[in-house]
């Protein structure tokens, strides 16, 4: 048998030909609605970012965030891994919500939603602030603390920000699935993720067709699992079956809970 002949390894230099030095600049009308009114000033912002980005940075994130704790360090950088303000601590739901409630803002759009059957729906900063309070009292009605995970399976409906925006607001973590995923992917995420608690819906609307979410969570959860409890909302009407003593409606417990909910 011949000896096995190694070809000696090969530049592993990746040279990339995808440069793009084209500018496309936007209308008038168009840039002075936005933020950065103007080419000329985003490009100025772009060369301050590069030049200096950890300056940059620190600036837009002193400007523009709340913080409950300002950094000690804006970024340490040991490649190929990147830690950003360092020591500072925010809460994700009050930078998305309550920092524009003071003004003229919290009366416009924040989430403008429309379903495959046809609904439309719009939330202001204002209602969602509401709806995202009131759902955060009611996990923690349901035990629901800082620290604990939660998992969110359902269809893209509002509530699904809402819940996830909730979890933000109590310091709780979210995994959310897939809503076409199985029982068995839905199993091996709570269990993977020691969730205590799952938000679904009866169903949801894909393709035509009902997808039967609290049934798939049924089917994955079993009496040995970790689950203390589940939060189902209700959206397309099918039939479903209820634990006694784990399963709450979405609806009847917001009914029970109040709207301040300061972010942790």
């Amino acid at each position: 048998m011949r000896p096995l002949r190694l070809t000696p390894p090969m530049n592993t230099n990746i040279e990339s030909h995808l440069t793009e030095n084209r500018k496309f600049k936007p209308r008038k009308s168009f840039s002075k609605h936005a933020h950065i009114s103007s080419f000329e000033r985003y490009e100025k912002l772009y060369r301050k970012s590069i030049k200096d980005p950890k300056r940059f940075w620190a600036k837009q994130a002193s400007e523009l965030l709340v913080w409950h704790k300002k950094w000690k360090k804006v970024l340490e950088w040991k490649e190929p891994f990147a830690k950003w303000f360092i020591g500072g601590q925010l809460n994700a739901s009050e930078n998305c919500l309550d920092r524009h409630l003071t003004g003229a803002r919290k009366h416009k759009a924040a989430l403008i939603w429309e379903s495959e059957p046809g609904e439309k729906r719009t939330l202001t900063y204002q209602q969602l602030h509401r709806e995202v309070c009131k759902f955060a009292n009611v996990l923690k009605r349901n035990g629901v603390r800082k620290g604990d995970r939660v998992v969110i399976y359902m269809s893209m409906c509002p509530e699904l920000a809402i819940a996830m925006l909730a979890c933000a607001r109590i310091g709780a973590i979210h995994s959310v699935i897939f809503g076409g995923f199985s029982s068995e992917a839905i199993k091996d995420r709570i269990r993977d993720s020691q969730a205590k608690l799952v938000i679904t819906a009866d169903g949801g609307y894909r393709r035509g067709a009902i997808v039967p979410l609290k049934k798939n969570v049924d089917d994955a959860l079993t009496d040995g699992d970790q689950i203390e409890g589940v939060i189902v909302f209700r959206r397309a009407g099918n039939e479903i079956q209820f634990k006694e003593g784990r399963d709450v409606w979405w609806h009847e417990e917001m009914r029970r809970v109040h709207s301040d909910c300061p972010p942790v």
